[in-house]
């Protein structure tokens, strides 16, 4: 017999398991009829794609018994899947490093730690046994395999592992139960949580006990052992739409993604023809943690003609809808269809494009016809869908009515439509501002002349607006163009402007002269009203926040746009260097006005002390 020592987190999880997360202990279940289905999954396809497993007998089937004894009460989950070996056992059940735990535990609030969804979510699942038992024993055999193992722990610290007995493949899970445990060696408890958590589990899940019966006077004549099947073992995406009601979507979703909370759209298509496929798709409530990782879990899962292929290929949607959930089925690819196969398969690829317009159509839909309910899918989801207006030229013009901005003119989202009703006839362009928070961009100077002419303007608060925003170019005809960049101010630029930018002539040279190369040029600005200056950048040039952004990225060699300094002639700040003749004065007031634009702007200055050293020289004076 082998002792091992649980890894440290995985003795942290433990606890925090079986202390904090004990108002969800009936999950449990749930996790290892989960676990058991997959590992039929796993042997079902091996049976059907593996030379070496052609001819295993194979009747895919979970088990569930109990013993309820006053001196102990035992529950045990069995299947005849996959099964696992030693290494299996060692490494599965006594590391949990591959699902993120140290991430876990660090990231873990309050409020997170009463959300059983956590459970599921970092593959955790089995572990939530030791809630409702005192010790947990693994016998296993691995398909293939003579040997077979059992593991054996009380969840305190370590953990054996030994030889054992098993006649066939597969798994068997003894739980010892502690006292919280115990109401869950009654028949009734078990069948009413299978069928809540696992009706749609596509095996048979067969409930073993044992029924009195008595006879007519009502006196006890026996006892039958019965083996009945509980769960309806129907994969309820292939089940008609017209039998299903929206509890069954979802139940089947909180079930298959560990959501605690119902999705706020489901998608379901069966498709025939000359592709023969079922998709089921999910809107969650809530945006996946993990959306704007790089190594982000796919939410889709992916079958055969019913059979379990992944949940792992990220190309079955394209990147900006990973945040979709549910299954992809189709009846006309391989079943060992590989991952390279699956990346270049024509057939894989129209339901790819099939699918993805299907969603977008969907989602379209609920935009015109439930405004409140797509409002909570772009305060989700809005910024992955501009994502796609970057990658996904295809759908491009459906993307452009799905995306939603934040405005001067309006509270909460507009879409480019509303925008563009609201636009008076002679309006030359749709115009926006990107960069920084929501807050932040809201005071920037470059919105007084605009609001001023009652000129609406759209604001553009996800990092990624800079970059996604002006590929659009165009939307009905009408350019997109950014305030923040010279070419935005026609609209502005009338008769009184001309005379004062003929007026600050003399003050545009002193200033210019004063900022040198730290600047492109000095305009006067037809835009301003109380602010002195503002920072622009030429059309063709980058925005100081798009710098910014690739600068925080690790990208150091990118050549720098130098600004465009506008000036407001009607200032104080700025009078004051027309008025005067006093060389270093005016440097300062340049310099500092400079520097002031910058920061409004979200711009981290170079040399911070030189800023506060010509300050405190212009204070002082």
């Amino acid at each position: 017999m082998e002792q091992k020592k649980f890894k440290t987190e995985v003795s942290e999880l433990l606890h925090l398991i079986i202390h904090s997360l004990y108002s969800h202990k009936e999950i449990f279940l749930r996790e290892l009829v989960s676990n058991a289905s997959d590992a039929l999954d796993k042997l079902k396809y091996l049976t059907l794609v593996d030379p070496a497993f052609k001819d295993l007998k194979f009747d895919p089937r979970i088990d569930i018994s109990f013993t309820d004894d006053e001196k102990q009460k035992i529950l045990v989950v069995k299947d005849n899947g996959v099964g696992m070996g030693h290494d299996d056992l060692a490494d599965d059940l006594g590391t949990i490093a591959r699902s993120g735990t140290k991430k876990f535990l660090k990231n873990l609030t309050e409020d997170q730690k009463k959300d059983s969804n956590l459970i599921g979510q970092f593959g955790v699942g089995f572990y939530s046994s030791f809630m409702v038992a005192e010790k947990v024993e693994v016998t296993s055999k691995k398909a293939g395999s003579e040997e077979a193992w059992k593991w054996s722990s009380t969840g305190k610290g370590s953990f054996t592992l030994e030889e054992a007995e098993r006649d066939t493949q597969g798994t068997t899970i003894t739980l010892y139960l502690n006292e919280e445990g115990h109401e869950y060696a009654n028949r009734w408890t078990l069948e009413r949580l299978i069928k809540r958590y696992s009706d749609h589990i596509a095996f048979p899940i067969y409930l073993e006990y044992d029924q009195d019966e008595y006879d007519d006077k009502g006196k006890k004549k026996g006892t039958e052992h019965k083996v009945e099947k509980v769960n309806s073992a129907a994969a309820l995406w292939r089940r008609s739409k017209s039998e299903l009601t929206a509890d069954d979507y979802n139940e089947f979703y909180k079930n298959t993604s560990y959501d605690t909370e119902d999705p706020l759209l489901y998608i379901h298509t069966q498709a025939e023809g000359v592709n023969n496929y079922t998709t089921l798709f999910y809107i969650p409530a809530k945006a996946p943690f993990d959306l704007f990782n790089a190594d982000y879990k796919p939410g889709v899962k992916l079958y055969v003609k019913r059979v379990y292929i992944t949940d792992d290929e990220k190309e079955l949607l394209p990147t900006y809808l990973r945040f979709v959930r549910g299954v992809i089925d189709s009846e006309d690819l391989p079943l060992n269809v590989s991952r390279e196969i699956l990346q270049q398969n024509r057939i894989m690829s129209n339901i790819r494009n099939a699918s993805v317009k299907k969603i977008l159509s969907e989602l379209k839909k609920v935009a015109e016809q439930n405004p409140e309910l797509y409002t909570k899918i772009a305060q989700e989801f809005n910024r992955p869908l501009k994502e796609g207006l970057y990658s996904d030229y295809a759908n491009r013009e459906s993307l452009l009515e799905l995306v939603r901005f934040k405005s001067t003119d309006v509270e909460g989202y507009t879409s480019l439509a509303a925008y563009k009703e609201r636009m008076s006839d002679d309006q030359k362009a749709i115009y926006y501002l990107a960069g920084g928070n929501e807050d932040t961009i809201r005071r920037s100077p470059l919105l007084e002349g605009y609001k001023k002419k009652g000129i609406e303007v759209l604001l553009m608060t996800d990092d990624i607006d800079d970059i996604v925003v002006p590929s659009i170019g165009t939307y009905a005809e009408m350019p997109l163009k950014a305030i923040n960049k010279s070419g935005a101010v026609d609209e502005l630029d009338k008769d009184e402007s001309k005379k004062k930018k003929k007026e600050g002539k003399d003050v545009v040279k002193k200033i210019k002269k004063a900022l040198g190369e730290r600047v492109k040029d000095v305009v006067v600005s037809t835009r301003l009203v109380d602010a002195p200056a503002v920072v622009v950048v030429d059309d063709d040039d980058m925005s100081v926040q798009m710098q910014q952004i690739l600068k925080s990225m690790g990208q150091t060699n990118m050549p720098e746009s130098t600004p465009i300094l506008e000036i407001n002639v009607d200032s104080p700040v700025v009078k004051k260097i027309a008025d005067s003749d006093d060389e270093a004065y005016v440097s300062d007031l340049s310099q500092v006005l400079l520097d002031q634009a910058l920061i409004n702007e979200g711009v981290m200055l170079k040399n911070p002390a030189e800023f506060v050293k010509r300050l405190n020289t212009l204070l002082s004076r």
